[in-house]
């Protein structure tokens, strides 16, 4: 809060005021740095979603291949694997094209994984599509928390700063529900 150095009046009192122990004013919020990260942060959906679809679907994947329990876990378990990955080459990546493109690269790079196992015919035609989506993962992970805390001014930094983690557990949410309302489909189709 920036003083004139005159006294404040306040009915009857006069007060003089003291710039180091005066709370400082409360900043506006920003709106462009609230949509910019609301909608980086978006991309964290991504593995809160994978990881609670494949819960529900992770069944009629078994069911479909025929594959051993080992394999399932393995299915379930690798994208974390495969994210690392992703989370390696996300910053020099960013570094090269830029913190926006790269998040619009990540999602593009989950989209063409998730596309890879929703037409996988085999075991490991799915493991290919597990490890494109899990490099478009670990490039959502590791940017959006980058971009959101260059984009926020510093009085809001923390509270956005913590929509990563809130989309990712959004995401799962998301993931559940879809589990239930495919989980009892026509059985004539």
């Amino acid at each position: 809060m920036a003083h004139s150095g005159k006294p404040e009046t306040n009915g009857a009192q006069t007060r003089l005021p003291i710039p180091g122990f005066d709370p400082p004013k409360k900043p506006k919020r920003n709106m462009y740095a609230l949509a910019c990260s609301f909608l980086a942060s978006m991309t964290s959906i991504l593995l809160g979603y994978d990881i609670g679809v494949m819960s529900g679907a992770i069944i009629y994947i078994q069911e479909e291949f025929g594959i051993t329990s080992v394999q399932k876990e393995v299915v379930m378990g690798i994208l974390n694997v495969y994210s690392l990955l992703g989370s390696a080459a996300a910053g020099r990546t960013s570094d090269w094209i830029g913190r926006r493109y790269t998040i619009v690269l990540a999602g593009a790079i989950f989209f063409v994984g998730a596309l890879l196992m929703g037409f996988a015919t085999n075991y490991a035609f799915l493991m290919v599509g597990r490890f494109v989506a899990g490099i478009g993962v670990g490039y959502a992970l590791m940017i959006a928390p980058v971009y959101t805390a260059e984009v926020a001014p510093a009085s809001s930094r923390g509270f956005l700063s913590s929509f990563p983690e809130v989309f990712i557990n959004f995401g799962t949410q998301l993931g559940y529900v879809s589990n239930f309302a495919f989980s009892k489909p026509p059985e004539n189709i």
